[in-house]
């Protein structure tokens, strides 16, 4: 059994599975932390993207029209695209490590639900 704590939950719901997402990115966080002064800077924005996306999935649910939830689910890939990329800029300068490339692959998982779920609301708003 894996027990790395970069080794992502996948809970069937996206709600749930956001919140997983938060606590890595929460992780991964306090891992910068230990890397000098790039990686605690870097770690802020980081942060704010990574957990940004859970929050705002949350206000989706309570848009007031079809439109509305779309338009806040559209911040939520926005922040999960913004998390990736920085992400994958620390991976690729070497602040992160290959132990944290699991939340890499989680950040573009979601990123693909997200832009799934946009795109399947966007066909049924226009009908």
């Amino acid at each position: 059994m894996d027990t790395s704590p970069w080794k992502p939950k996948k809970p069937f719901d996206l709600r749930e599975r956001l919140f997983e997402f938060g606590l890595l990115i929460v992780r991964v966080v306090q891992f910068l932390h230990t890397r000098g002064p790039i990686g605690v800077a870097v770690s802020y924005q980081i942060l704010n993207a990574g957990m940004s996306a859970g929050s705002n999935y949350e206000e989706a649910d309570d848009g007031s029209s079809p439109r509305d939830s779309i338009a806040k689910t559209k911040i939520v890939l926005r922040e999960l695209k913004e998390c990736r990329w920085r992400l994958r800029v620390v991976r690729a300068a070497g602040i992160l490590t290959l132990a944290q490339d699991p939340v890499i692959v989680e950040s573009d998982e979601l990123v693909r639900i997200v832009s799934t779920i946009i795109r399947n609301a966007e066909s049924r708003d226009a009908k």
